[in-house]
């Protein structure tokens, strides 16, 4: 029985690997093509317009992903300066890597769905809906993760556009300081405190659609 726990165990974290390098890869590729269509060629110039998870990779990142349940990638470049209008374009390149990981997350509920409705619980079944589920939870996690107003993350450039520039040299001074409040909240648990409630509203959201 223990071996069998152990096999379980094993074929899961084996199943989660692509999950893993899909919601990065995918969250990058995102951002870097939002860019593009705004004007921004960085990151297709220099190898990222990609869903190639090697271009992506963080391995911190990534080992949070599998056992914290966030992380990060590689962030892709994004030049601003070929923006038009730089705080409405910040906002959307910010948007669609979060965007991408909750569609994602919306179209492997519609399956996952459609597989409950027409399929007989089996071994393989049981592993299919291990997937689907691994699928949906990382893409949300990481989502919700990025929508955090803290740098370096997604939703700290989100912010920018929206604060007054008489205080943008303030919150650009607490950059700097981003990565030490993110492993504080990570050691004392306030990260998953605060990203809970954004989970459930991005699984409710999608569940509303879905």
């Amino acid at each position: 029985m223990l071996r069998q726990l152990d096999l379980f165990n094993i074929i899961d974290f084996l199943l989660k690997i692509p999950v893993v390098l899909w919601a990065i890869s995918f969250h990058e590729f995102c951002h870097g093509y939002a860019a593009k269509l705004l004007g921004d060629r960085t990151a297709e110039m220099q190898g990222r317009l990609t869903l190639n998870p090697i271009k992506h990779f963080d391995p911190i990142g990534v080992l949070m992903l599998f056992f914290a349940g966030f992380g990060w990638a590689k962030p892709v470049p994004v030049n601003s300066r070929y923006f038009k209008n730089v705080r409405r374009d910040i906002v959307i390149v910010s948007l669609a890597g979060i965007a991408g990981n909750l569609l994602t997350a919306f179209v492997f509920a519609l399956i996952g769905k459609l597989l409950v409705s027409n399929i007989a619980p089996s071994y393989a079944f049981g592993r299919a809906m291990y997937f689907i589920n691994a699928m949906i939870f990382i893409n949300v996690s990481l989502a919700a993760f990025n929508i955090l107003p803290i740098p370096p993350l997604d939703g700290s450039k989100i912010l920018y556009s929206f604060i007054p520039f008489k205080w943008l040299r303030f919150y650009y001074s607490l950059e700097q300081y981003g990565m030490y409040i993110l492993l504080i909240m990570v050691f004392t648990n306030t990260i998953q405190f605060i990203m809970t409630p954004i989970m459930f509203f991005f699984l409710r959201l999608i569940g509303a659609f879905g």
